[in-house]
């Protein structure tokens, strides 16, 4: 369940974060580019634009996400989390094909860095910014299940590790003399934020394409249907079977049949059925359960070839 910070700390309010933390962080980072002239400098700053860009969608994504359901949505917004984490991919697909353009330059061009120590500094405090920002993300993502802000803290990760070999391929340069350790080192970062730009996209259409929950959510869901299901002798009194499942943002929804005795009145079986929706959704918070109810002895096929014709 939440705890008190991460109800307080919801996406809408960390994401605003995240827009202030990454006008800072570009402030930081193109003081550092400007005073050092170095192309991995220059490809922290540029993915910091990206932050920024990222973090502005993802909110406007967010708010979208959080509306209640209406007449042209009645399954709610919440699947408008994913364009928010595909469009965060694309952007650093983008981000990271101009690193590699600029440092390619470079690398048949040499230049010398200078005022190396200013420059260092200024990465290292942005970095510390942006790790502390996406700890925080990574805590409240899991709480309120939002794939935009797992996505933003992802970036934000990936943006300290960049900063990280930035530094790194810098300092070397200093101490080595070697210029050409600049652009290669830029080269490095932006093949790495590019598999991290591919992975997002991907996520964000298997979230599009009803994708299933999670195996630690699906065993709760059977765990809770094994409690209510029954029977006497070999004979069936309460069963489940076609269960299916998807998520859409921070949604989850189970469809379900429930079978028990024809014999039983309506009552009974309304009744039966609405405890066995209430234990699902208190086994998982915002879970959404649809059941049918359906006499032992029928059976409801899906699927089948007939169906689409």
């Amino acid at each position: 369940m939440p705890t008190s910070a991460t109800r307080f700390l919801t996406p809408q309010r960390l994401l605003m974060a995240s827009v202030v933390v990454a006008l800072i962080t570009i402030t930081l980072k193109t003081l550092a580019w400007y005073v050092t002239d170095s192309v991995g400098l220059l490809s922290d700053a540029m993915e910091s634009l990206v932050n920024l860009a990222s973090a502005v969608f993802g909110l406007v994504m967010v708010t979208i996400a959080a509306r209640p359901a209406d007449d042209d949505h009645p399954y709610g917004h919440h699947k408008a989390e994913y364009f928010s984490s595909g469009f965060e991919g694309i952007l650093i697909i983008v981000a990271a094909l101009g690193i590699v353009w600029t440092a390619v330059n470079r690398l048949l061009d040499p230049q010398p860095i200078e005022q190396v120590g200013w420059g260092l500094a200024l990465s290292v405090a942005s970095s510390a910014l942006n790790g502390l920002l996406a700890w925080v993300m990574f805590r409240a993502a899991k709480e309120h299940r939002s794939i935009a802000l797992e996505a933003d803290a992802k970036h934000l990760t990936t943006d300290v590790w960049t900063s990280a070999g930035v530094v790194l391929g810098i300092a070397l340069v200093h101490y080595t003399g070697w210029l050409w350790l600049d652009p290669v080192v830029a080269i490095g970062v932006a093949l790495n934020i590019l598999k991290e730009g591919f992975h997002l996209i991907w996520r964000s259409s298997q979230g599009l394409m009803d994708e299933a929950v999670e195996p630690e959510i699906m065993e709760a869901i059977q765990q809770t249907l094994d409690g209510f299901a029954s029977q006497r002798g070999e004979t069936a009194i309460i069963r489940f079977d076609h269960v299916s499942t998807r998520k859409a943002g921070q949604r989850r929804f189970v469809d379900l049949h429930m079978h028990m005795p024809a014999s039983w009145t309506l009552g009974r079986a309304a009744a039966v059925r609405a405890s066995v929706e209430q234990a699902l959704m208190s086994a998982v918070p915002g879970l959404r359960a649809s059941i049918q109810l359906l006499p032992s002895d029928v059976e409801a096929h899906f699927f089948d070839e007939v169906d689409l014709k």
